[in-house]
């Protein structure tokens, strides 16, 4: 068994809360701008004193309301300002916030909030609050629904006054360390979600660890992020809390349409998101020069920033020729790049999904180090992380200060310390089975290098094993194909079949945009392009290009488009974008089966 654990750095205080990472932020920075909100074109700042002062009026605005200490409060909203303020009013409150997807169906709200025991519900828009009036009746625990789209954040601050300071210190500092801060239900990729309980020591010791070792992304002069990803996440919401603590100036963008634009003009100097996103900039960036007349000069200067990343990461010395080429596209291509993004983003936090190590290289020639980690909603987000000291591109890094990271007999990763969550809430039996002594079971499957660095190689619950005997992570091939700018989802499929295929989607943003370029019709129908010869070519390219990297038995031999998108919506993502892999399976049982009707002429049973 392989094990590497990595001591914190931060002696641990079993008595502090979250609240104490903005008291003790007061302390230090009052007047530093802690946030910035949208303001025409422009942006507000907001210091810390001052966010600080609202949290205190919107902490009083709930206890007037008649929260009391350990009350749960269900909070449906997008990422803005507000969810951060309403988080931190709950916290001063000294409630447990349960945060709900934005994009919950009424069916997923009325699990969260009847098995979590919720006993308020605040919605954001009329549309979350339909949703909830949908199910509402099923919810006799639910007393109080407070909406802020009609002034109800507002009118609690109001009616707040009452409340004196003593009180709100009082129940701010009730909470110790080992209890429950908030609980955060998983995507529910793998069944029905499952409430974690996630501590404050499980916030705060990740904060303070995360933020000396991460000191060159948030502890730098002018330090900010622009956040997009949904705060209703673990991952968002680690980093919004570790902000506070490190006092990283943060804005928010809801609107991913908007996010060029508000990346102008706010010009973060790190961020925060998922592999998707990167593949998107890439993409869009790509056919966007193609449009132009300028896809092989694209192509080439992606080339050459791939082949620079991977001779400096190895030491080697680069070449006369790539060190011209490199700079002449610097001028033409990359630089345009990096203001597209800000013109100041230096580190990117990646997770979630494999980045790649494509995309690692290619924008760490752009000079933005992608800091790739892992982790899930039951360790807080990290485990793992790269460093902007340690870094290895393709890898998501060691183990995060105060974490410990091994690997079973068979692959599996497991994980304990500061950031474990204590239990799933009201199921025992689930957590008994997670567990070994104080290790976690992720079910994810990886390897570790020398230096301790963690590749992950799928899920152990996902592996495929043909009827030739052959084991086949499905994201090793689905990755890489998910690459391609017309690809929007794949799920590779032959589990006791004589060979693997592959279910595929196309991509509706980039797939007009594609068409145009190679001379096709931009309205053409999704449909239409499933069945489209040159379409099928592309995909064919991808799924070559993904075949290279793994064995012939572990290779694609046959792919369906499915003519049609797989959505949170349509029930087969998760809010984070995961596939929801067992679902996908069972609705296109038909597809599958089509594709082993007949036979290919070679078959998965190997000697390799």
């Amino acid at each position: 068994m392989i094990q590497f654990d990595v001591p914190p750095v931060v002696a641990a205080d079993p008595e502090a809360n979250i609240t104490d990472l903005l008291v003790d932020r007061v302390a230090a920075s009052p007047d530093r701008p802690l946030f910035a909100v949208p303001d025409g074109a422009g942006w507000r700042d907001v210091s810390t004193a001052e966010f600080h002062r609202q949290v205190l009026a919107l902490a009083k605005g709930f206890a007037a309301a008649g929260i009391q200490p350990g009350d749960k409060v269900g909070f449906l909203a997008r990422t803005t300002y507000d969810w951060t303020l309403v988080d931190f009013g709950l916290f001063f409150a000294g409630a447990v916030m349960v945060p709900v997807y934005e994009t919950s169906s009424p069916a997923q709200i009325q699990w969260i909030l009847s098995d979590s025991g919720a006993i308020a519900c605040i919605v954001e828009s009329p549309e979350h609050s339909a949703r909830l009036a949908e199910v509402q009746g099923e919810l006799p625990l639910l007393r109080d629904v407070w909406t802020m789209h009609g002034g109800d954040l507002d009118r609690l601050t109001r009616e707040g006054v009452s409340i004196d300071d003593a009180e709100i210190e009082r129940r701010r500092t009730l909470a110790v360390g080992s209890d429950i801060a908030t609980l955060i239900y998983t995507s529910g990729s793998t069944g029905r979600p499952k409430g974690c309980v996630l501590t404050h020591s499980n916030f705060v010791e990740l904060c303070r660890n995360s933020a000396v070792a991460l000191r060159e992304v948030v502890d730098v002069p002018g330090a900010s992020t622009l956040l997009f990803i949904t705060t209703a996440h673990v991952f968002a919401r680690f980093i919004s809390l570790l902000n506070v603590h490190a006092g990283v100036k943060t804005g928010h963008q809801p609107d991913t349409r908007q996010l060029l634009p508000a990346l102008g003009s706010f010009q973060p100097t790190y961020l925060l998101a998922v592999p998707r996103v990167f593949e998107k900039v890439y993409n869009s960036a790509e056919q966007k020069a193609e449009a132009g007349g300028k896809g092989k000069i694209f192509r080439s200067a992606a080339a050459a920033a791939i082949q620079h990343s991977r001779l400096q990461q190895d030491g080697q010395r680069i070449p006369l020729a790539l060190k011209v080429k490199f700079a002449l596209f610097d001028r033409l291509v990359y630089s345009k790049l990096r203001a597209a993004m800000g013109g100041r983003v230096v580190y990117a936090v990646s997770g979630s999904a494999p980045l790649g190590a494509r995309l690692g290289h290619f924008f760490h020639s752009l000079g933005v180090v992608i800091l790739e980690g892992y982790g899930l909603t039951e360790t807080t987000a990290p485990a793992t992380v790269n460093l902007a000291t340690r870094s290895k591109i393709g890898t998501v890094g060691p183990a995060l200060p105060g974490v410990g990271v091994r690997l079973a007999d068979d692959g599996e990763i497991q994980v304990r310390g500061i950031n474990v969550f204590k239990e799933y809430w009201r199921n025992p039996e689930a957590t008994a089975e997670a567990f070994d002594g104080d290790w976690f079971h992720t079910g994810d499957i990886g390897s570790f290098d020398g230096e301790g660095f963690l590749t992950i190689t799928g899920r152990k619950k996902e592996i495929i094993v043909t009827a030739g005997g052959k084991n086949v992570a499905p994201a090793v091939l689905e990755d890489p194909i998910r690459a391609n700018p017309i690809v929007g989802q794949v799920v590779v499929v032959g589990d006791q079949k004589p060979f693997i295929s592959a279910l595929i989607t196309l991509d509706s943003e980039m797939l007009p945009t594609w068409l145009a370029n190679n001379g096709l019709s931009a309205d053409m129908s999704l449909a239409d392009a499933a069945a489209n010869p040159a379409v099928r070519a592309e995909v064919q390219r991808a799924i070559d290009v993904a075949n290279a990297t793994v064995s012939r038995a572990e290779s694609i031999r046959k792919f369906e488009i499915v003519p049609t998108e797989w959505t949170e919506a349509s029930g087969h993502l998760t809010p984070k974008l995961s596939i929801k892999r067992n679902v996908i399976v069972g609705d296109f049982a038909a597809e599958i089966e089509e594709l082993y009707r007949v036979p290919v002429n070679t078959t998965n049973i190997s000697l390799a």
